[in-house]
């Protein structure tokens, strides 16, 4: 990754997180790192996701019963954490996108008034 990739990267809004995570676990189990990894990826290396601010949220999401974690190997042979959705996970996905979707249209109008 080159100097300019790295200074474009944006820092997560608060509360992004979770539903970030939500939604890489909607298509299935995986641990902590490719998590963080899927996020990166999805936004095209936009988006950093520190293990300093991912496993709190791991922790966070399971309190909440949206997220389990089951240990498991990794294909390198590494004893990993899995994490899959939950079916309140699911609930709370969806409830999180609309929010989500409603907070950008507030601030795109805001950007962007009508003419």
């Amino acid at each position: 990754m080159g100097k300019q990739a790295i200074t474009d990267r944006i820092e997560l809004v608060y509360g992004s997180l979770d539903m970030l995570i939500l939604r890489t676990l909607l298509w299935g189990p995986t641990h902590g790192h490719g998590i963080a990894k899927s996020i990166e990826r999805m936004s095209e290396d936009t988006l950093k996701v520190e293990h300093g601010s991912l496993y709190p949220a791991l922790q966070r999401l399971q309190q909440e019963g949206w997220i389990v974690g089951e240990w498991g190997v990794s294909k390198n042979k590494q004893r990993a954490k899995y994490y899959r959705l939950t079916a309140r996970g699911r609930r709370q996905l969806l409830a999180e996108t609309s929010r989500w979707e409603r907070f950008v249209r507030a601030i795109t109008g805001v950007l962007r008034p009508a003419e």
